[in-house]
């Protein structure tokens, strides 16, 4: 009796490089998949520090008074204009300030750009002082006294209308470095301002004003 047998085909090479680039071509696709969706969502939530905090137009302080402390955002939001009044402690102009006065809604990081301690607003001396090496600087951030290198950082500031459109944000300078933005030069009535706490720009080194406003120190 002569017996059956099941005759079993060897996998050629051809069939062999075909379910290998099958296989590359699964984990490619996964792992662009996984890039779009890592970029698509959000790295930070809103109002969690990296990402975006609402604040309201009555939670702006008035225009050259002390600044607002926002502890979750860790920025201090201020209100200065440089022509309202030459006297004036909390925001005056400068000897080197010739120009377009400095006037609108800033958000100046908590962080003292000396050795990165956590500065405060000092009410006695209408300015912000460092507890842990005296660096000093005006209300919008502007270096006073040493040792502190440059001027505070400052976080992007938008506005936006009531349906959500943005109608302004802070200009720039020629360095990048964030101005106050103006709220009454926007076409548009603001209903929410939002202080991008991701996209912070570094202060530039400026004269102290210590050293070419006399007295103030």
């Amino acid at each position: 009796m002569a017996e059956a047998g099941v005759k079993s085909s060897a996998m050629t090479r051809r069939e062999f490089l075909f379910y290998i680039w099958i296989a590359s071509l699964a984990v490619f696709t996964a792992e662009v998949t996984g890039l779009i969706i890592w970029f698509a969502i959000p790295r930070f939530r809103e109002g969690e520090f990296g990402g975006r905090f609402n604040v309201l137009p009555a939670e702006v302080p008035e225009v050259n008074t002390p600044p607002v402390s926002n502890a979750a955002g860790r920025f201090w939001l201020v209100n200065v204009d440089s022509s309202v009044d030459a006297e004036n402690e909390l925001m005056y102009p400068a000897p080197d300030e010739s120009g377009p006065p400095i006037k609108g809604v800033a958000a100046i990081y908590k962080v003292c750009t000396h050795l990165g301690c956590i500065y405060a607003w000092n009410d006695a001396n209408s300015r912000f002082e460092c507890p842990c090496h005296g660096s000093k600087y005006r209300l919008d951030g502007r270096r006073v006294e040493s040792p502190a290198p440059r001027t505070l950082d400052r976080f992007k500031v938008i506005a936006l209308d009531a349906s959500g459109t943005t109608i302004g944000e802070s200009p720039a300078d020629e360095n990048g470095f964030y101005q106050p933005l103006d709220l009454n030069s926007l076409n548009g009535t603001v209903a929410t301002l939002q202080v991008d706490t991701g996209d912070r720009k570094d202060g530039p080194t400026q004269p102290l004003l210590c050293d070419i406003k006399f007295g103030y120190c």
